[in-house]
């Protein structure tokens, strides 16, 4: 007797080309339900669908289709149990030797503006699920499969191992079956609570050769059951990907997210930016950036918020660069990079979009927080100085701020022309931040702009920051002395803003 499949997916892709092959290769019989059945057998390719196999047809609207013991028994039927293969007989259902199953698009639902509870509980999947988790289990006797690129891998095995999947094989793919339902339920956890409902959990995309160091042991995961983010990226060149690669590769993309309106880039170097501006063309933002620090360029991670052209791709290869990532790259852009094969060259469509909470492990648990996505308001800023900023001054100081939020604190951040010309990051006061950064800066600082991400708790940073020539400071305020910087401010003939918001970051 021919093989059995069952096919119910809902995600498409790749679905008629498997059909095709286990029917025409492998001789297998395929059943199926609802919308799965019609597009293979508009496709030609002969189905049965699950209502005549089970004799119990689609009730409630479809909720119900294979929930019947001629499903589950085929699946969770154990070949090597005499009594399972009795009942089996006696009751004529057929053991299933392969269950591919994709659940209903909850996460996709629910990210749709306006979605009603009601469209969101309709998207849970009740039967899939079942599926899923019932041949996971039984991975002993027969293959799940839950994600398109599975496929050609299992029909590579298959075709290696004279029609059989490898039990390693199987149990691979139960893994990812009971990962996928992992995911899709807490999907559905945290919208029915209104909070996120955290559990560590995710698909190994691949391991990776280390960690931070070469004694670290790491690998990288997607969560959810649809690929975004970095998880959805396209690599078009390069060797592949590092731990501190992609620590860095997010760095980069939560700076320019910052950027969308005008072309913009930004150098990373151990997640803080070296080098970062705004240009009328994106390769002029790029020159800005690196001539910001070409000195600390050198190595580092790029991001860029407009696509790679040929003139930027001939700047970019101008330097070592372990990392370059833009929403896309031209076809000559591509020739260009393609002379420097080991710079990782990938395309992220969607720069802007990045994690809605942020989780750090501790001993014994884990902490979670909302991302630092607030927008910065001029409008909400607070004057309070003497001398009032011009509208090309307050641009500044807004474009500093938006770079000193993601520098790691104490942040002292130096701009002029919306280009950086020094950065002060990590150190343990602020007084030392604001030192590396008006050393780097030189004569450059003369009329320049200072940002930082805490307030001044004595005035010296201040008295610092006219000595060597700047002009205006962002800093959001709320110190008990916050009057002595301000006092200091008007004496010198400074502008100062307060932005009545901070922005640390550990």
């Amino acid at each position: 007797m021919a093989r059995l499949a069952l096919l119910s997916v809902s995600n498409k892709t790749g679905l008629i080309d498997l059909a095709r092959s286990l029917v025409e290769e492998f001789a297998f019989d395929i059943i199926s339900s609802g919308g799965t059945a019609k597009a293979l057998k508009d496709a030609g390719i002969p189905v049965t669908k699950v209502s005549d196999y089970t004799g119990s047809p689609e009730i409630l609207g479809g909720r119900v289709k294979t929930l019947h013991p001629r499903i589950h028994g085929g699946i969770l039927a154990r070949r090597d149990v005499p009594q399972d293969i009795t009942d089996l007989e006696n009751n004529q259902i057929r053991p299933i030797d392969l269950v591919v199953v994709n659940l209903y698009p909850f996460e996709e639902t629910i990210a749709k503006p306006g979605v009603t509870l009601a469209e969101a509980v309709e998207q849970i999947d009740i039967g899939g699920p079942a599926m899923l988790r019932a041949s996971s289990k039984n991975f002993a006797n027969l293959t799940v499969l839950c994600e398109p690129p599975q496929y050609d891998e299992y029909l590579q095995e298959l075709r290696q191992n004279n029609g059989e999947a490898s039990l390693e094989f199987r149990q691979k793919a139960a893994l990812k079956g009971f990962l996928h339902t992992a995911s899709y339920d807490q999907a559905i956890a945290s919208y029915l609570a209104g909070t996120p409902q955290h559990t560590l959990s995710g698909t190994e995309l691949q391991s990776l050769r280390y960690g931070e160091n070469p004694h670290q042991s790491a690998a990288w995961y997607q969560t959810g059951t649809t690929p975004t983010g970095w998880a959805s990226a396209k690599k078009l060149q390069g060797k592949e990907l590092s731990y501190n690669n992609l620590v860095d590769l997010e760095a980069a993309r939560r700076i320019i997210a910052e950027f969308t309106d005008t072309p913009a880039a930004t150098i990373i170097k151990h997640t803080n930016p070296c080098g970062t501006a705004l240009g009328d063309t994106i390769v002029e933002a790029y020159q800005k950036a690196f001539n910001a620090d070409s000195t600390s360029a050198f190595g580092g991670i790029v991001a860029l918020n407009r696509p790679i052209d040929a003139a930027t791709a001939s700047e970019l290869t101008k330097t070592f660069l372990e990392c370059v990532v833009a929403p896309d790259c031209d076809a000559e852009a591509q020739k260009i990079l393609s002379k420097k094969t080991n710079v990782r060259v990938l395309t992220l469509a969607d720069l802007s979009s990045g994690p809605k909470t942020l989780v750090k492990q501790i001993a014994g648990g884990f902490l979670v927080q909302a991302a630092d996505d607030i927008v910065a308001d001029t409008s909400k800023w607070q004057v309070v100085t003497e001398l009032q900023p011009t509208p090309d001054q307050l641009a500044e100081l807004l474009f500093a701020w938006k770079v000193c939020k993601h520098v790691k604190s104490n942040a002292i951040v130096l701009t002029s022309d919306r280009t950086t010309l020094g950065v002060g990051a990590g150190q343990m006061n602020r007084v030392g931040s604001a030192k590396i950064a008006l050393e780097q800066a030189g004569e450059k600082a003369k009329g320049a702009t200072l940002a930082s991400d805490g307030f001044f708790p004595f005035d010296d940073t201040i008295r610092a920051a006219a000595a060597a020539g700047i002009t205006a400071i962002v800093q959001p305020g709320g110190s008990l002395r916050d009057q002595d910087s301000i006092k200091a401010a008007n004496e010198l003939g400074l502008v100062m803003v307060l932005t009545g918001v901070r922005h640390f970051l550990h």
